[in-house]
This record gives C-alpha cells, structure tokens and sequence, in this order.
C-alpha cells in the first residue's frame, strides 16, 4: 500500500506543474480570444502577438520613439494615470525591458553579529538621491508569490552572487526548493568553527 501511496504522490509532483502551466495558458488563450471576439479559436491571441511584435518594431524606430516619448510625456502629467502607467512599465521593465532590473543577485548580511545572510537583487546601488549615502536597495522577493520587501543596506554588507539571475529568481520564489545551477560559491558544504 505503502507503494502506491509514493507512485502516487510521484505522479501528482510530475503532473501537477504540467498540468497548472497548460491550464494557466489555456485561459489566457480563451481571455484574449474572448476580449477580442473573434469566432475563430485562437485568431483574437495570433492577433494579440501579432500586434505586440509589430508595436515592439515601430517602438525601436527613431520616428517611433519619438512618438511613444510624446506620449509617455503626457500620460506621465496625468495624476493618477501617472502612478498607474509608471508601476506598470517599471515592473515590466524590471522583468523583460532593456533596462532590466533583477539582473544584479546579491547575498546580504542582514545581521552582522550573526552568520544569517539573506539572497536578493540590487535594484539601486546609489541612494544618494534620497540622502542615503552608502546605501543600497536590495529586493527579496516572497516565495510562491510576485511580492517583496525592498531593504536598504550599508553596500558593505551586500556582494554580489555568482549566478544567473534567472536561476536565483526561481530559487527564491521557490522557496528555495529549486536548485542553483551548481558555483563554487553555491555548491560548497558549509563550514563548521
């Protein structure tokens, strides 16, 4: 019985990622073809795609970027459609812009009369803007969700992580449980004093 219990457990941590991943871009598939109300399955997101590759052609273009700078100049002096607009580029850029901003891991001594140390991603290295001399912004995202804290640290107790920024994205959102690819800063046994 005992058997069973782990062949089906095994099954259930094989399926279940596959099958929450189809089920996900599924109904965002359906949502676009639903928003754009197209009859043909599929038309509405091939449109979708199509239209968001075209936008990122003509936005590379000199004549373009002149054009979205208009308008980003008046979205940026409107009150409230300001906050919304510059959340949502900065959030997209942070992931997938030019100027991506999780692209920095870093491991922080949180506490300096303690060994514990926490991993995150330098999103400012100067906040001397803010009268905050020395300082950096570290962001720790929560695991199992798109949330976090953002700390300030004395740029002392910040250095930098030797490994892709992707790979330490899903170790942190994992809760740790995926795996790093294998660095010597990594995948050395701690020391015992």
């Amino acid at each position: 019985m005992r058997a069973l219990v782990n062949y089906f457990l095994r099954g259930l941590v094989v399926v279940a990622p596959i099958a929450f991943t189809l089920y996900v871009c599924w109904r965002l598939f359906v949502a676009i073809d639903g928003w754009l109300g197209f009859p043909v399955p599929g038309v509405g997101f091939a449109v979708t795609i199509g239209v968001l590759v075209l936008v990122g052609f003509l936005a590379s273009t000199f004549l373009a970027r002149g054009l979205f700078g208009l308008l980003e100049s008046v979205l940026a002096r409107l009150p409230f459609v300001r906050l919304l607009y510059a959340s949502t580029k900065d959030l997209l850029n942070a992931f997938v812009g030019e100027q991506r901003r999780f692209d920095r891991p870093v491991v922080v001594t949180v506490y300096p009369e303690s060994e514990g140390a926490a991993i995150g991603f330098v999103t400012q290295s100067s906040l001397d803007h803010l009268g905050l001399t020395g300082q950096v912004a570290v962001y720790f995202p929560f695991s199992y969700s798109v949330a976090g804290h953002v700390l300030l640290f004395p740029a002392e107790r910040v250095r930098p992580l030797p490994a892709d920024s992707a790979d330490v994205m899903a170790f942190l959102v994992s809760g740790g449980v995926t795996r790093v690819g294998a660095t010597p800063a990594l995948s050395r046994p701690a020391q015992k004093g």
